[in-house]
């Protein structure tokens, strides 16, 4: 079942490096802004919560949670790819699946 959890936070790319500087090479401010809306209990029940936590990356899918590192040096230096990245990972490892369409992010559980 494909979920439409939220709009994609384009806002938020205005705080990549070098635009914003934050110092972590990974864009920690992007990605504070980015995952914050895909905080959220959609209409079917599924309560989804994502938090960063350093250089990782927490996702829960109502009792099922997974995590992944940001990794700069494997999938960057691109913030967008290496949060990307790390959303996929987190998403398999809560037994999801998680991708981007249209700017709209959907997790398919």
């Amino acid at each position: 079942m494909k979920i439409r959890i939220a709009e994609e936070n384009t806002a938020a790319e205005k705080l990549i490096p070098p635009a914003a500087p934050d110092g972590s090479g990974i864009g920690v401010n992007y990605v504070d802004a980015y995952i914050k809306p895909l905080n959220v209990q959609t209409d079917d029940g599924h309560k989804i919560t994502c938090k960063r936590k350093g250089l990782k990356i927490l996702l829960s899918i109502d009792d099922k949670s997974g995590e992944a590192v940001m990794r700069r040096i494997e999938y960057g230096p691109d913030p967008r790819n290496i949060l990307r990245q790390a959303l996929l990972a987190a998403s398999q490892g809560a037994g999801a699946t998680f991708s981007v369409e249209d700017q709209n992010v959907f997790l398919e559980i």
